[in-house]
């Protein structure tokens, strides 16, 4: 395997964009699999990020922040947080985005906030572990047509349910996000560092429907804290082409995320 299960996921990932969208990444893998997709396919993605980063393109590796001067020295143009995400995103304008997740469960709910020894008390006790918060994932599940999840498969992630919702999926499955009225159609696609999981057009529950050749349908089951349903058309999901890691590495040109795990 002459490519690594990161670079995998970020190609993935990117294989869903299509040309001509309005896309918003966040840093690291999300960039990294958007800013590929633009050079390897969609050449006329309208791209931003949350800090207002528009039509930019990673001048000397991947970019360490969402305003950073890798992006920043060559962009179309500038705005800000409020217009990116108050304004393009909230209105429903943006086509897709691209989140990650320190928990996900089985509706796509995303957890980036803390991890509580009992999240049954979640509003009263403050978590065991705090993390980042949701920057402007949040924003990203609730505006956009549809949004992507990347994440790493582990069973401490891939859990029955989020301890805590930071950004909403299909919340309790079925019809249940449509009663809030996110101007946003939901999660589209989760893509793992062993598989693709794609919603349940019904139950909204996430389905395995391809799993990567260095995996299997057994280890990505054993890595799911929920017993994971199995596509009847599950599949191997097809190798990057040569093409494609020229492409991606073009954007990670130092190598920053072409970790071997």
């Amino acid at each position: 395997m002459d490519y690594t299960r990161q670079e995998m996921m970020a190609i993935a990932t990117g294989r869903e964009i299509k040309d001509g969208e309005m896309a918003i990444f966040g840093v690291g893998l999300s960039m990294l699999a958007g800013y590929f997709a633009k050079r390897n396919h969609a050449p006329n993605i309208r791209d931003l990020t949350e800090g207002g980063v528009y039509g930019a393109f990673p001048v000397g590796g991947l970019p360490w922040g969402i305003e950073c001067n890798r992006i920043s020295s060559n962009a179309v143009s500038f705005t800000n947080a409020i217009d990116a995400l108050g304004f393009l995103v909230a209105s429903g304008r943006c086509d897709v985005g691209i989140i990650g997740a320190a928990q996900v469960d089985k509706y796509g709910n995303v957890n980036t906030t803390g991890l509580w020894a009992d999240p049954a008390n979640s509003r009263y006790l403050p978590p065991k572990v705090r993390l980042n918060g949701s920057g402007g994932a949040n924003e990203i599940a609730c505006g956009c047509k549809r949004f992507i999840i990347m994440a790493t498969h582990e069973k401490r992630r891939f859990v029955e349910k989020v301890d805590y919702i930071s950004s909403p999926g299909y919340l309790t499955g079925g019809n249940a996000r449509d009663r809030y009225n996110f101007p946003g159609g939901g999660p589209s696609v989760i893509i793992t560092s062993l598989g693709i999981l794609r919603p349940d057009p019904v139950t909204r529950e996430f389905i395995l429907t391809e799993y990567f050749p260095f995996s299997s349908v057994e280890e990505i089951k054993e890595n799911t804290g929920w017993n994971l349903k199995v596509s009847p058309e599950v599949r191997v999901t097809a190798e990057p082409t040569p093409e494609e890691l020229e492409n991606l590495r073009a954007v990670d040109v130092t190598g920053a995320l072409r970790k071997k795990s």
